[in-house]
């Protein structure tokens, strides 16, 4: 039986997806990579804001276009929207199957025997479970890179978000089964890990009784074959003295952070619910540069925030252009139902947010370019990703750059590199680079 696996949505989702592609291979489903060759298909999907909920149901629907046709048996939805709206996508889109939560993931044989059998399937566990699955995942990002899942679940409860009511509560993963999976990627050929999670700064703390990543960071460094590990999700308010120590200390560490601050107004932090003020981002910021001053940051805003005024997003660019990210992200505000700010009054407009996203982005985008500049002439290590079809010219990634949401750099040379490679390069431009070094 042949099975089309669509992962929709963040980083985080594709380790579920991943996990469920190798009980799938496990049983000895064959993957492959179109909807004309599946027999069955999986659609895991994202409803984090209302793009990611349009582009989830949009998917479905056309897939469920082949089970009208005649030649899928089978279509099952996982993931976020499955879990938010299993009645609603069981009731309207009738060529679906099975439904799985958001913690029933290691149920995926089960959904898709039972579907092929004709029987309707819904599995949905209690959302603070934290599925035991033994078998290997199957990687999907070309194997010299892969996201490792640390935790799950959140206790934040930002008031535009709706991710704990999906995802549960905060709990870690243990970390001997953290080292197990790392050791196993390694032996796979991975060579960068990436440590996501809703919130990686707090790992440890409901297992251990403190905050205990740096702790796995020093772990992971031990593994042989793992050569650059990056942190994702860190909230600013979370970040800590061991931490820092730790990615100061640590070769393997990369000296960056991906610190979703949301906005610098206190009164819209206020009204997010978040747990920062704007000095206390400056002195993080400030800190974090300080112990560490190759550190790349990157950042996301929400633009558009209910409430907020021209006053505040005016101060928004203001904090932008002063802290000058190396990396930053906008969205416009979407309202999600069943969150204290989808009822807040003086909801903003879409023109309006847009236009804000605008400003923000061309700003960044002035700094991104003078950060770029202020490189050339300097030496750095590139992981190689791939050739530039008929050039001698290769894509690459710094340590400032993770897969997928920062850029790609361009590395001029004549010798015959590998995806996975890392080489020493000189900086010439601003995206271009010259390899001057072996590989390693």
């Amino acid at each position: 039986m042949n099975i089309l696996f669509i992962s929709l949505g963040c980083d985080k989702n594709l380790v579920d997806s991943e996990v469920m592609l190798g009980l799938l291979d496990k049983k000895g489903y064959q993957i492959v990579d179109s909807e004309e060759d599946a027999d069955i298909i999986v659609v895991n999907t994202c409803c984090f804001i209302h793009d990611a909920k349009e582009e989830s149901i949009q998917t479905i629907l056309e897939m469920a276009e082949y089970k009208k046709e005649g030649k899928l048996k089978a279509l099952v939805v996982t993931g976020c929207l499955a879990q938010r709206y299993q009645q609603e996508i069981i009731d309207e889109i009738p060529e679906v199957d099975a439904v799985l939560g958001t913690t029933s993931y290691d149920h995926i044989v089960e959904a898709v025997e039972e579907a092929l059998a004709g029987n309707g399937h819904v599995v949905l566990e209690d959302v603070d479970a934290l599925p035991d699955v033994k078998e290997k995942r199957l990687v999907t990002t070309g194997g010299h890179y892969a996201y490792m899942k640390i935790a799950e679940g959140c206790d934040k409860h930002c008031t535009y978000c709706i991710i704990p009511k999906l995802r549960g509560n905060y709990r870690s993963v243990p970390m001997e089964k953290l080292l197990a999976e790392a050791k196993d990627l390694a032996d796979q050929g991975v060579k960068e890990l990436i440590l996501v999670a809703q919130e990686t700064t707090v790992y440890g703390k409901d297992l251990y009784g403190e905050k205990s990543l740096h702790k796995l960071l020093r772990e992971l460094c031990k593994i042989s074959g793992i050569q650059w590990i990056r942190i994702l999700y860190c909230y600013p308010e979370e970040i800590y003295d061991e931490l820092i120590q730790t990615i100061k200390e640590e070769n393997k560490v990369c000296h960056y952070l991906d610190l979703p601050i949301q906005h610098a107004s206190d009164a819209v932090l206020k009204r997010m619910g978040r747990r920062t003020s704007k000095a206390q981002l400056v002195e993080i910021i400030e800190k974090l540069r300080k112990e560490i001053p190759d550190i790349s940051l990157r950042t996301t805003l929400i633009t558009g925030f209910p409430g907020e005024t021209q006053e505040q997003h005016e101060e928004l660019k203001d904090f932008v252009d002063e802290m000058e990210f190396d990396r930053l992200g906008v969205f416009t505000y979407s309202p999600e139902e069943d969150t204290p700010a989808a009822t807040m009054t003086e909801q903003i407009p879409e023109e309006v947010k847009e236009d804000r996203q605008a400003e923000l982005m061309e700003l960044q985008q002035e700094i991104a370019f003078d950060l770029a500049e202020d490189m050339v002439g300097r030496e750095v290590l590139v992981m190689i990703e791939g050739k530039v079809a008929d050039e001698n010219a290769y894509v690459g990634r710094t340590y400032k750059d993770a897969p997928n949401v920062d850029g790609l750099i361009f590395i001029n040379t004549d010798e015959e590199l590998m995806s996975g490679d890392f080489a020493r390069v000189r900086v010439t431009g601003a995206l271009e680079y010259d390899l001057i070094g072996e590989l390693i």
